[in-house]
């Protein structure tokens, strides 16, 4: 893909805008001829596909990483006055869910290299009150978890992973999903893999994944699929109040799709991240770190950190000469502690977390997918590069 400036763009690049091919849409049209729409044998299927992807021991197929995150903290035993320390430079779902357990959410933050939580700060946010450690693998870049690890074994501490963007991800020669007590994956429609809403629970703990099962269906013992498919009727007992919190098959059936071509998306990511590092190599703006050499990054979100002093604009003027040039563009994130309700609830300032509060000003995504086509890459180089000498001091 060399670097030419093209015309303009006719059609607006939707940021995140998945790759969707005959195959999920067979998938999906099976799923309805069979009539069994629901949670069933699709399901059981995905939950087994994803599990022999990580080697992993069990996997609860959910509604949305949201529901695996709120389960995972219900299954564990984080509740009313514990503590989950976790990074503010993220979705709000990932704190939302620890207030759902109510439970109270303590930020850290975040190494300005990597964008994730910075474990040299990990250990004086410990109090008698911490439950768990919660790491986000930010942008699908693993988290440093041989440190966050021994810190938590250290002081009995749960580790539950936010990685919705890290479904690729390796740190180490380990699979992201085999390392902490717990993994969250999303499959929203943004991300590696997508089945519209939808997530996944890994873990080594049998317990732990029939306790999420149960919870993550009206405390049920049966799923309908044990209760109605042509094995006969069979009865179940509800023995805790649980969520509505489990996967369809018609959602299953898309993910299932994907799941042979996992790599291939990845190599295609990797490839067009190649060519976005050399094309930005000089324009005023930081793109992102390399990863080390012992991990793989799971290439979920490009994004820059815009140098705002050698700009003549702000983050959001920015991508709003982007929007003109019709590509499509995202903020990941405004740091959590600068959210209304979480600055409100708990008062925080901005410069309690400095680092994220800095990303929050600067940082701009970029399209990644392997629905990009080669042209679709060259326009958004020159949608980057038009707009940084406009805006260049």
């Amino acid at each position: 893909m060399d670097r030419v400036e093209s015309e303009p763009r006719k059609r607006f690049l939707t940021f995140g805008s998945p790759l969707v091919t005959e195959r999920e849409i067979a998938a999906v049209t099976d799923v309805l001829r069979s009539r069994w729409i629901g949670t069933g044998p699709k399901v059981a299927e995905f939950e087994e596909a994803f599990r022999a992807y990580l080697d992993c021991r069990h996997t609860v197929a959910c509604s949305s990483c949201t529901a695996a995150l709120h389960l995972a903290m219900l299954v564990a035993g984080v509740g009313p006055g514990d503590e989950v320390i976790t990074t503010p430079m993220t979705f709000c779902a990932t704190a939302n869910a620890i207030i759902h357990t109510g439970a109270t959410p303590v930020f850290v933050d975040i190494d300005p290299e990597t964008l994730n939580l910075d474990p040299a700060l990990l250990e004086r946010a410990i109090t008698d009150r911490t439950k768990a450690i919660l790491p986000v693998h930010f942008a699908g870049r693993p988290c440093e978890m041989d440190a966050i690890m021994d810190l938590a074994r250290n002081h009995g501490l749960l580790v539950i992973e936010d990685a919705a963007h890290a479904i690729e991800a390796v740190y180490r020669g380990r699979k992201v999903g085999t390392i902490g007590d717990i993994t969250c994956f999303s499959f929203y429609v943004t991300k590696n893999i997508y089945t519209g809403e939808g997530g996944m629970i890994a873990t080594a703990d049998a317990g732990l994944a029939d306790a999420v099962k149960t919870c993550g269906l009206h405390g049920m013992t049966r799923d309908a699929w044990q209760r109605h498919s042509d094995k006969g009727y069979r009865h179940y007992g509800v023995v805790r109040p649980g969520y509505k919190y489990n996967m369809m098959d018609i959602q299953a059936a898309m993910g299932l799709a994907q799941m042979p071509f996992l790599e291939r998306y990845h190599a295609r990511r990797c490839q067009v991240w190649r060519v976005y590092d050399e094309a930005f190599r000089d324009l005023p703006f930081t793109c992102p770190a390399d990863e080390p050499a012992d991990c793989v990054h799971a290439r979920h979100l490009y994004t820059i950190l815009l140098d705002l002093d050698r700009l003549r604009c702000t983050r959001d003027e920015f991508m709003d000469s982007l929007y003109k040039r019709k590509i499509g563009t995202g903020v990941h994130y405004v740091s959590l502690h600068l959210q209304p309700y979480y600055r409100d609830r708990f008062g925080f300032k901005p410069d309690d977390f400095p680092q994220a509060a800095r990303v929050s000003e600067r940082t701009v995504s970029l399209p990644l997918s392997p629905a990009l086509t080669d042209p679709d890459v060259r326009d958004v180089i020159d949608a980057v590069v038009r707009s940084a000498r406009q805006h260049a001091r």
